[in-house]
């Protein structure tokens, strides 16, 4: 039994978009991915399926749609767009559809091509969302509310509200009824910092997030990845967004006749990222051990992969 998808590339957000929202009984997204693009003939051994995933995430994280939006603080990391509604009126639909995608690229080993905010893993998680979850994403405005945690915020005359771009014009809106009206002090400043993460992360995009969490629990079943701590996800969903090649290289032992001076191997240092990506090709096989404080690599030719 396989999953068969046949896409065009000009056009692979819609064209996967149909073909997997579509799907009735979502046990066929967990058999074999059979993926053709339009147009190019060839056998998905794991390749074609990968580049899928690939492509699908660049554009499912492109903010030129309006469902995801960067992070305050860089171009690297992506949170749900509060307000996708008003990109595209079946944005729901579409948050069930990328919820899917990652369950099916979990359940099949495979990477998306981007990063969540952390508090995003917290959610999937269902933990709580803390100030120090606040850093990573806007930096500035952590540091507002730290002051306020650490200080008598009384003569600031701030209120329970919070303001709001949408469109070029600014809006308030109230973390609680009366808002508008009620000082923060020192009293009730805890209650207030935590109103304000909960609205910064929660409530603005709660429609999306069950969403997106509904299509991915569709696959992988909550249980599953309660083992898991908002790292653990991350690293799980998305892979690691840096690789420490010196590190790497340190914990690299060569057989069958490889050697740190090895020509073959001096070009693979040369493109490591390339080759994360695409590892298994050029003849080079990298296989990893992993015990109680010791993570290592091994670099051998195909076909002789090594025990020990």
């Amino acid at each position: 039994m396989k999953f068969e998808l046949k896409i065009r590339r000009n056009n692979v957000l819609e064209d996967s978009y149909r073909r997997v929202i579509s799907v009735k009984k979502v046990e066929s997204l967990k058999a074999r991915l059979w993926i053709e693009f339009e147009g190019e003939k060839g056998l998905d051994y794991g390749g074609v399926a990968r580049e899928w995933f690939f492509l699908l995430s660049r554009e499912m994280f492109n903010p030129y749609y309006g469902l995801f939006e960067y992070s305050a603080v860089d171009n690297y990391t992506c949170q749900i767009n509060p307000e996708s509604e008003l990109c595209n009126e079946d944005h729901l639909s579409y948050f069930r559809f990328f919820g899917r995608v990652a369950g099916m690229a979990v359940f099949h080993g495979k990477l998306l091509d981007g990063f969540f905010i952390r508090p995003f893993y917290k959610m999937m998680l269902q933990k709580p969302i803390t100030l120090c979850d606040m850093e990573s994403v806007d930096s500035e405005y952590h540091s507002s509310l730290k002051w306020i945690l650490e200080n008598d915020p009384t003569e600031l005359d701030l209120r329970f509200t919070v303001d709001e771009e949408r469109f070029g014009q600014t809006h308030q809106h109230e973390l609680k009824s009366g808002g508008s009206d009620l000082v923060v002090t020192n009293e009730n400043k805890h209650e207030y910092i935590d109103l304000v993460i909960q609205w910064r992360f929660v409530d603005r995009i709660k429609k999306q997030m069950a969403a997106f969490k509904e299509g991915f629990f569709e696959l992988i079943s909550p249980d599953l990845i309660r083992i898991f701590d908002e790292h653990e996800l991350e690293l799980l969903m998305c892979g690691l967004g840096d690789v420490d090649v010196n590190d790497w290289k340190q914990h690299t032992k060569y057989k069958n006749g490889y050697s740190a001076n090895h020509v073959v191997i001096q070009w693979f240092w040369k493109v490591p990222k390339v080759f994360w990506l695409f590892a298994g090709g050029g003849g080079v096989v990298v296989s990893q051990t992993e015990a109680p404080g010791q993570e290592e690599s091994k670099i051998c030719r195909w076909g002789h992969v090594s025990r020990t």
